[in-house]
Formats: structure tokens, C-alpha cells, sequence
């Protein structure tokens, strides 16, 4: 059996088509918790434990002032946390209620990955979760067709049905999940507890078909986000398809299909790779930028196409709203090669799989992604074998020309992206002069780290139009950190502004204006705040 290494984003190190246990979480389940915790690297901002003794929190949203919900990946529950605070501000400590209990499959990078909140909220006490549910039907003969087409009503009874294994039964886990396995669910909130109301929207997630036979649970985003539209926006990552979305026009090797189940059109068993922007209620707003588009189109992917806001991404563990432009920002995770921060605007084709990082690195994109990233470099298939990086174009025209273009869509180069990947994760927006007027509006970006543990934690400011990162390192004027290798900081030094942070997965403005980072291999919540003299 051979497998070819690749490098995973945030939540997991994963093998192609096996997901081999992932590092991070082999940490977590052993109790090795960093010690130190982490430190910010200037002296007008401090940082303190908010919350502890969580299991591999992925997201967290406000219900009041120090009153929140926790997503915890794998345990499918959804923590309540009430803080206490001296009269300083201190926390002095938490209680801590179990306001949901999910029956999710957890394996690879599937599990309870994101929250939002109503906008109008508690008036409207909707709390939106983005989950990935198991089959309650037990396997039968035929690895490549799931048992569900979905997911069961039962699984949100709290049972506790994870199904993560490990050593073989780690591959039948992987496929104990529906097709439409990944979902978004309208709970309400009665004060205590989240019932259940609606499904919004379900996705795919099954992963296993004859061209790659083995199964995987990769790239199922989870990002949820309320915009200031009052729409909701949801992000999957490409769950290793190779189809219209991912900028294969006719598929991974026309006439084929692109797996068992058909495409390369966008229909319920192959929309993956986009952001979706719909209303509350799961229906499609008429004002999205290919509405009119997927109207002409018949059955699901004409549908579908009429709820995407943006497409061609890879995976992101991070989307946030520019508090004052309204605009739409988020980070993609490269394979070896060029992770992203992006202004997403309407209609946006993110280029994967043709194209990451600047298209005019498009030799470098194929160099690195044939031949492997130092210091451990090793040839990889962009985790999907029916599409190897020795199909990347040759010349930026080239890959421009090979795109899905979608009426009215537009690609544009990222607004900052790393040669060589630093798995950027969660990102957040400064609301409010809590940290003080030099931070109001900026951007924060967790990322992985050289080893899972260290934790970056990134500062930026953006420039006077709210349409580019603005830097000081003259390094940095083409916007890309030309790093000499995976993990490494060279030319992000002037971008450094916190470390140990463990695998940072969200980052929020808390009412009381102090940011919040989530920490899923730490197991906490980490607060920073404002240092006065």
C-alpha cells in the first residue's frame, strides 16, 4: 500500500487518501498541553488564559459579556462558558455547561467546526453550527458508496456518536459518514440549551471512489460568519474533488466523471471549494453574483451556482468582515506551496487548483509542488491522484487561460501569500478600540507554527483604501514572504506580534473589546488585552 506525505492544514497532518493520525491531535489525546502558553512579542499588549480545559476547541461565538459557546472538534458538545472576573478584570474562574451534544464524525479534519450567531440575536435567538455527522448505518460490502445520502435526525440527539479510530478501524471510520455528511444546522438558543430548527444548507462529504481508493476526510472548511448584509457565509474547502470548482472545466480527465457519483458540474454531490453567501434561512439571495447565471442552468448545479459567492479555494480555517469597509477577508491554505490572505470579492475565482500564490509564480507554484518543500522534501500529488502538480501550467497565461469562468467572475492575485506554507488559520478583525487606537481595524491571523505547538500570531494593518496589506519590510512590497522553507519566518518578522499559541482555529472581538483566540491544541481560550501604564 503506498501513500504519498503531504502537508495538511491547521487541524491535521494527514497522508493522501489514509489521513494517518494526525500529530496535532495525537498531542491533545496524550495530555502533552503547552506549558508556557503564550507571549506577545510588544509591550503595550498582554495575554491571560480566558478559558481552560477544553477539547480541542475549534470556534467560539458571544451570547453576553463573558458568556460564550465553544465548539469542541471532536466531542461533537457545544460548551457554555460563563467567566467570572474581580474587580480588576481578572478571571478568577468558569463555569462550564454542556449546551449540545453532537453525534459528529471526527475524523481527519471533520468534526464541530463553526459557529455563528444571529445578527439580530437574542431578539432572534438563531445560532447557525457547521458539523459533520456520522452514518448511523452500519457498513456493508461496498467501500465506495456511502450508507446515507444524509444525515440522520438521530445524530443530533447527543449521544456522543464519535466515531474516530484508531489503526484500521481509522479507514472505516472515514467512511461512516453520508454523502451530504457536512451540514449547516439553525439551532435556537432558549438560555440554557440549543435546540434544534432547520438544516440550511448540506454538503459533501463522503470521500472515496475508485479513482482514489482509499478514504480521506480532508478539507471540509467549517467557517461560518454573519456578514454585515445580514447574509450568511459558509465555506467549504475542495474535499479533494476535482471538478468545475476546482477550475477543471470538463473534469480531472474529460469523458470521465469526476467520481462514482458524477460531475464535474456543481450539483449536491460536487459543490465543494466555494463560499456560500445565503439568507438565514438556507434560501439563496437574488442579489448573489451568479444568480442569474445558474438560473439558465438546470437541476442542482444551476442552484448551487445561484449560492456561490466564491469559488476555486482550496481550504480556510478563517473568513472575517473589515469592520469598516464591510468587506469580506480570508486566508487559504496551500499544499506545500503558497498560502493566502484574500480580499474575496464578489463573484471571486480563487484559481485552486491552477493557480496559488501571485499567477506570475506560477513556475515556482509547479517547481515546488513537483519536486517538494525543504526541509523535508518529498514529491506529492496535491492530495488527489486523478490531478498531479505535473499538469500545472507552464506560463502565467497558461493558467489564466485554463480557469472555469463563471459570468462575471474575477481572479485576482492574493493580497499577501507565503512561498512556503505557514498554515494560516483563524483570522479576526480589531472591533473597537478595546486594544487601544493603534489596533482598531487591524487584522489578527493565527498560524500553526514550525511544530504544531509554537503558534504564530500574526498583526497586520491594511492601507488607506481597506484593499491591501500594508507593510514596512521593503521585502514584502511584492506581498509575498519569501520563506526558505515550510514553517519558516523569514521576511513575516515585521508581521510577528505573538507566539505559543498553539494551533490558533478562531479569533474574536469580545464585547469587552479584548481579542479571543482560540487555541485547539492547547485546549483554552487565550485573551489579549490592552497594557496601561
Amino acid at each position: 500500500m503506498k501513500t504519498v506525505a503531504f502537508r495538511g492544514p491547521p487541524l491535521a497532518i494527514v497522508a493522501v487518501g489514509i489521513l494517518m493520525a494526525a500529530l496535532v491531535l495525537l498531542r491533545v489525546s496524550s495530555g502533552l498541553a503547552q506549558e508556557a502558553g503564550p507571549t506577545m512579542l510588544v509591550d503595550d499588549l498582554g495575554v491571560r488564559t480566558a478559558v481552560s480545559g477544553l477539547t480541542q476547541p475549534t470556534s467560539m461565538a458571544f451570547i453576553g459579556r463573558d458568556d460564550l459557546l465553544v465548539l469542541e472538534k471532536n466531542t461533537g458538545k457545544v460548551k457554555r462558558v460563563q467567566l467570572q472576573r474581580d474587580d480588576t478584570g481578572q478571571i478568577v474562574g468558569q463555569t462550564v455547561t454542556t449546551a449540545l451534544d453532537l453525534d459528529v464524525n471526527s475524523t481527519g479534519e471533520r468534526g464541530l467546526l463553526g459557529i455563528a450567531v444571529h445578527p439580530e440575536f437574542p431578539a432572534n435567538p438563531g445560532v447557525y453550527l457547521y458539523w459533520t455527522c456520522r452514518s448511523t448505518l452500519p457498513l456493508d460490502a461496498d467501500p465506495f458508496q456511502p450508507e446515507e445520502q444524509k444525515c440522520s435526525d438521530s445524530t443530533r440527539s447527543g449521544t456522543n456518536g464519535d466515531v474516530l479510530g484508531g489503526g484500521a478501524g481509522r479507514f472505516e471510520a472515514m467512511l461512516q459518514v453520508p454523502l451530504l455528511g457536512n451540514q449547516v444546522d439553525r439551532f435556537v438558543w432558549d438560555g440554557t440549551k440549543l435546540a434544534f430548527d432547520t438544516n440550511v444548507v448540506r454538503l459533501r462529504a463522503f470521500l472515496n471512489d475508485r479513482t482514489q481508493p482509499r478514504p480521506a476526510s480532508a478539507h471540509a472548511g467549517g467557517v461560518l460568519r454573519f456578514g454585515p448584509d445580514g447574509k450568511l457565509y459558509v465555506v467549504i474547502g475542495d474535499s479533494l474533488r476535482r471538478g468545475q470548482t476546482q477550475n477543471l472545466p470538463m473534469g480531472w480527465a474529460p469523458p470521465d466523471p469526476d467520481d462514482q457519483f458524477g460531475g464535474p458540474e456543481p450539483d449536491n454531490a460536487h459543490l465543494t471549494g466555494v463560499i456560500l453567501r445565503l439568507n438565514d434561512d438556507g434560501t439563496t439571495p437574488a442579489d448573489n453574483p451568479f444568480y442569474s447565471v445558474g438560473a439558465d442552468i438546470d437541476g442542482e448545479a444551476g442552484s448551487n451556482i445561484q449560492k456561490i459567492y466564491a469559488y476555486g479555494i482550496r481550504n480556510s480555517f478563517g473568513m472575517d468582515f473589515d469592520p469598516a469597509s464591510g468587506k469580506l477577508w480570508a486566508q487559504e491554505n496551500g499544499d506545500d506551496a503558497f498560502d493566502e490572505l484574500n480580499l474575496v470579492r464578489p463573484g471571486t475565482n480563487s484559481g485552486w487548483v491552477q493557480i496559488m500564490g501571485p499567477v506570475s509564480r506560477i513556475e515556482q507554484f509547479k517547481q515546488i509542488e513537483v519536486d517538494g518543500a525543504p526541509p523535508d522534501p518529498r514529491p506529492n500529488l496535491l492530495q488527489a491522484l486523478r490531478w498531479p502538480p505535473t499538469n500545472i501550467a507552464d506560463s502565467p497565461d497558461e493558467a489564466l487561460s485554463r480557469l472555469f469562468v463563471l459570468s462575471g467572475s474575477t481572479y485576482s492575485d492574493p493580497e499577501l501569500s507565503w512561498k512556503y506554507g505557514l498554515a494560516p488559520g483563524g483570522i479576526g478583525f480589531v472591533k473597537g478600540a478595546g486594544l487601544g487606537p493603534q489596533y482598531q481595524r487591524d487584522l489578527f491571523v493565527g498560524a500553526a507554527g514550525a511544530d504544531l505547538e509554537g503558534g504564530y500570531l500574526f498583526h497586520f494593518n491594511l492601507t488607506g483604501n481597506r484593499r491591501a496589506i500594508a507593510v514596512d519590510d521593503p521585502r514584502l512590497e511584492d506581498r509575498v514572504a519569501d520563506n526558505s522553507f515550510k514553517d519558516d519566518l523569514t521576511e513575516s518578522e515585521s508581521m510577528l506580534i505573538g507566539k505559543d499559541f498553539g494551533v490558533g482555529t478562531d479569533i474574536q472581538t469580545g464585547p469587552d473589546g479584548n481579542l479571543y483566540v482560540v487555541s485547539l491544541t492547547d485546549g483554552a481560550i487565550y485573551e489579549i488585552h490592552r497594557v496601561t501604564d
